[in-house]
């Protein structure tokens, strides 16, 4: 049986196949679109193994929908269910939409650990000595990180189904997938900032705590937005969580959807436009 080649492997493999505008020193290379393709695509393939070989980095992604939809809809799900003006099964129409939108924040912490345990192992210090684009190693994490998220949001429809959720619309279903990697991929450029800028990961975890734990909760995700403070309604309102939340839900089951889905595509174009940026320069400029 032959052997299964490592992530560092891969990675040279790409490099030396490389085109030779690709191949200069990593000082003063001016890496074509094709090369950051192969680059970003070794990268990835890099990646992917390194779960092949760590499977346990898979259980947040399969653990996650089903301990999270279970808590919800069997805790929860009578009490809010009657203030919606049904019961249980009228909250999980209720709350595995707006679940979606959670998987799409929570999972996107991961980028900023992995990167930030990266950097530590003195992996980022090998990729930054090589003739590769910076953004192809960030591009690479993202796109990884949206099939975790993807592989999460399989694990929570079969969930939902098994405890009665009914998909009104499939086409809508697609739509939601789509709206939440957009608005994950988004999220994912403000955690990689944190993985290079944090000295470690259990910094990036906390950090991450502090500005995901008011944004779910904060939100319609749960439970309905009408009963809460006039002051944590405002909030709510400029939430990106709750209008993901709300066009999940229009999608899914019925409902307006057009105000909530520009306004979260809105918010995701903003925070790549900004985030983006400062991630790739800041990796650029680690010392």
């Amino acid at each position: 049986m032959s052997a299964q080649p490592s992530p560092a492997t891969t990675l040279n493999e790409a490099l030396r196949t490389a085109p030779a505008s690709a191949t200069a020193s990593a000082a003063d290379v001016r890496i074509t679109l094709r090369g950051h393709l192969r680059h970003t695509g070794a990268l990835v393939r890099r990646n992917l193994l390194w779960i092949r070989q760590d499977p346990e980095s898979m259980f947040d992604a399969l653990l996650m929908p089903v301990v999270f939809t279970l808590l919800f809809v069997y805790v929860f799900g009578g009490s809010i269910g009657q203030a919606l003006g049904g019961g249980q099964e009228r909250y999980v129409q209720y709350v595995i939409p707006g679940m979606l939108a959670m998987m799409s924040m929570t999972l996107s912490q991961g980028v900023g650990t992995g990167f930030s345990q990266d950097f530590n192992s003195g992996v980022m210090d090998r990729f930054r000595s090589l003739p590769i684009g910076r953004g192809s190693v960030l591009f690479a994490k993202i796109a990884v990180e949206l099939g975790r998220m993807l592989f999460a949001t399989a694990v929570l429809m079969v969930v939902a189904v098994l405890v009665g959720f009914h998909i009104s619309s499939w086409p809508g279903l697609f739509a939601t997938v789509g709206l939440s990697a957009l608005f994950a991929s988004s999220i994912m450029w403000v955690f990689l900032t944190l993985g290079v800028m944090l000295k470690s990961a259990q910094s990036v975890q906390g950090v991450g705590f502090l500005v995901l734990f008011p944004l779910q909760f904060g939100s319609s995700i749960f439970a309905p937005t009408a009963s809460m403070p006039g002051w944590l309604q405002a909030f709510t309102d400029y939430n990106p969580l709750s209008t993901l939340a709300d066009a999940a839900r229009g999608l899914m089951v019925g409902g307006p959807v057009a105000h909530d889905l520009w306004v979260t595509v809105g918010w995701a174009v903003a925070i790549t436009a900004v985030m983006a940026p400062v991630a790739i320069h800041k990796f650029r400029t680690k010392s």
